[in-house]
């Protein structure tokens, strides 16, 4: 053991932190998936930009308490066997998305410098030592971010897996699968299953499920932790997944699997580790079963050829407004989801359809300390007054409703292909495109079949447009980010959005519905012809932030960017 004060730690985190991808060795590596930490370390000498604390600021601590009172003792015992589980899926997900930044922050943890505990904090909120926000340069060292993360060995391009598949046709899917680690193995790359590459955090994360398991007055729920227990160790969610949208109106359930693909910007397959521990809100829960009638008919009234919207009738559409009183890993870091639509797996959404889950806590934190006071500097104030929280809420119902709409699969030269694979690195950006204009779309048929009142309808796009304002402050480095910074040009081209004298931005309310039609059907036919050089010209073009833009989004500087949770749950990481 280093005892406290020695200079090797020291030595050893300013050399990882100044390393430069340049200076990286050719020869394949491989990264250590421990991540230890060094005691007692300090910032001193290593290279992190001025404006540390102004960066912070821009991320609001709001507390996201546990709400206990009127759960029995059991229940409270199965949700900190909940939280206890979801703590292994975080310490996997440094080691997927950034070891190294694992280790500064460790190191850090004694230090009583402020400045070491600002850097400590940023590390945390980014989930790395890369700044989210500006698009994921470092903030610390100069080291730039590996597009592979902790996925694949350091140094390992695109083109090399593309020429490796090509040469070894056999070892396609392991080397696609979501859930291997690529690594390699003398000359050769393997890919390593998740259930092996982290066993030693997937094991007792998988006991306490089941142990939560036995704490459940809720069979269903109780059967679904055994059978996600099981696909921890196996990395076949598929039954589990099943299992998870059959769970009829659950008090308590859980996110818990490698689901998103936001941090592989290489192939844009591997899945990141992430939990959520939810509690059922009832009474806004009860509000979305007008929404779930109308999931088949918004599919088949999309500008899409039928064979490219399979029927969505008979599909289960479960939706759940929950409280998150402890989140994890994918879903702990970074951009702070409001709604999720789950699961990804293609084969689930044919056979069942999604779940779609609206984080309440959260989407109450997000309008009331960022859209709404930013709406105030962006928008003139007449339609900035029209954004509202209800308004925002039923677009995100949209968003996560369309997530599961529109093609299953891509249809392309080679047969059918699953769309994340077919459009590569961009799908994420493309999918949360498609979702929110596809979920206007929607929420636009609806007004039209007076399913809701035409009198609101600009009051959703006043909601919506406020939204895209607070996306784009994270930049194109992140997928709902570079979404809809696209969508905002592609409006400002076509007139739905034009910008005034005033440096504000006025809504053509009229012509929003023929314009997001459009985009709704280039987005959807790009993700059913599986076209991924289209899908990447189409970002080029429309992903860069007009300077005008940027000058207007800083007179809002003061308006925080997003909300930094604060759990009643200590957030523990080995």
């Amino acid at each position: 053991m280093i005892k406290q004060g020695s200079l090797l730690p020291l030595l050893l985190v300013v050399l990882m932190i100044s390393s430069t991808s340049a200076q990286r060795s050719k020869k394949p590596k491989t990264r250590t998936m421990t991540g230890s930490a060094a005691k007692g370390s300090a910032s001193n000498g290593m290279q992190v930009v001025p404006d540390l604390a102004e960066r912070l600021a821009k991320f609001r601590r709001v507390d996201m308490p546990f709400h206990s009172a009127g759960l029995t003792a059991r229940e409270k015992s199965m949700v900190a066997k909940l939280v206890d589980a979801s703590r292994y899926l975080e310490d996997i997900y440094w080691r997927q998305n950034d070891p190294e930044g694992l280790t500064l922050y460790q190191s850090l943890a004694t230090s009583k410098s402020t400045r070491d505990q600002e850097l400590r904090r940023y590390v945390w909120i980014n989930g790395s030592r890369f700044d989210l926000i500006e698009e994921n340069r470092p903030f610390v060292g100069t080291a730039l971010m590996p597009p592979g993360r902790g996925f694949y060995p350091e140094g390992l391009t695109r083109k090399q897996i593309e020429q490796y598949v090509q040469d070894h046709p056999d070892q396609k899917d392991e080397i696609y699968s979501s859930t291997t680690a690529v690594r390699w193995h003398g000359d050769r790359l393997e890919g390593v299953p998740y259930h092996i590459a982290y066993r030693s955090f997937l094991d007792p994360a998988a006991r306490d499920l089941r142990e939560a398991a036995s704490l459940s007055d809720d069979p269903a729920f109780a059967n679904f932790l055994g059978l996600r227990a099981d696909a921890l160790v196996t990395d076949d969610y598929f039954k589990s997944d099943l299992a998870w949208v059959d769970l009829k109106d659950p008090k308590f359930d859980v996110i818990f699997a490698p689901y998103e693909t936001y941090n592989d910007d290489l192939l844009g397959v591997k899945g990141s580790y992430g939990a959520a521990v939810l509690v059922r809100n009832e009474t806004e829960s009860r509000k979305l079963a007008m929404f779930q009638k109308y999931v088949a008919d918004v599919q088949d009234a999309l500008p899409l050829v039928p064979a490219d919207r399979p029927s969505k009738h008979g599909l289960e559409t479960p939706m759940e407004v929950m409280d998150a009183p402890y989140r994890a890993g994918d879903l702990r870091h970074g951009y702070q989801a409001v709604a999720d639509n789950l699961p990804n797996d293609p084969r689930v959404h044919e056979q069942k359809g999604s779940k779609k889950i609206f984080f309440k806590n959260f989407m109450d934190a997000r309008v009331t300390y960022v859209i709404l006071p930013l709406a105030q500097f962006m928008m003139p104030s007449e339609q900035a007054a029209k954004a509202s929280a209800e308004g925002y809420l039923l677009f995100t119902i949209m968003h996560e409703m369309a997530h599961g709409l529109g093609p299953a699969y891509s249809r392309t030269s080679t047969g059918k292909v699953p769309v994340r694979e077919a459009i590569g690195p961009i799908y994420s950006g493309l999918e949360e495109a498609k979702a929110d204009v596809v979920g206007m779309f929607g929420l636009n048929w609806m007004v039209d079949h007076e399913v809701l009142p035409k009198e609101k309808l600009e009051e959703y796009y006043a909601s919506y447009v406020a939204g895209i304002f607070r996306t784009i402050r994270f930049g194109i480095g992140e997928a709902h980010g570079q979404a809809q910074m696209m969508e905002f040009n592609y409006l400002s081209e076509r007139g739905a959005i034009t910008r005034q004298s005033s440096g504000m931005y006025a809504i053509d309310y009229a012509g929003m519905p023929g314009v997001l039609n459009d985009l709704a059907k280039e987005l959807l036919h790009i993700e059913a012809t599986g076209n991924r050089e289209r899908a990447e010209n189409w970002f080029k073009k429309y992903d860069v932030m007009p300077s005008e833009l940027h000058v207007s989004l800083k007179t809002a500087s003061k308006v925080p960017v997003d909300v930094d949770p604060v759990f009643s749950f200590p957030e523990k990481i080995k």
